[in-house]
């Protein structure tokens, strides 16, 4: 399995890792904090760090989850969150929405027995 986040979802996505690997689960984290850059390099780099054969992938984005359906295949899942206007501490709020480590070992578990795909909607609409 593949956990992809970038800079702030970097802690959810190891954490998660953790999680999976002690499950028995092999897991890969790839930080990619930058689309253009990733894809100037070779297509052997790229495969080298996202393999082709590895369908079983997870993005982590706290922003809008718009284009990570690239990396995450069509096999993997999209931890994102596409609204806004929640008002409270980040803690509070990612833990309603369920943009936690746990979630996304979840979300993990669930894409490698082949149960979740596709962008994975926040637990709540953050108001409330």
């Amino acid at each position: 399995m593949v956990l992809i986040a970038t800079g702030s979802e970097l802690h959810l996505a190891i954490g998660a890792a953790e999680i999976l690997e002690a499950d028995g689960t092999p897991t890969r984290v790839v930080s990619l904090p930058c689309w253009e850059r990733f894809e100037a390099q070779e297509a052997a780099y790229r495969d080298a760090v996202l393999p082709p054969g590895v369908r079983a992938r997870v993005t982590v984005e706290a922003g809008v989850s718009l284009g990570w359906e690239r990396y995450a295949g069509d096999g993997g899942a999209i931890v994102g969150i596409d609204h806004f206007g929640a008002s409270a501490p980040a803690p509070a709020i990612f833990a309603n929405l369920g943009f936690t480590i746990e979630r996304v070992a979840d979300v993990g578990r669930r894409v490698v027995r082949g149960e979740m795909w596709g962008r994975v909607p926040t637990l709540t609409s953050g108001h409330g």
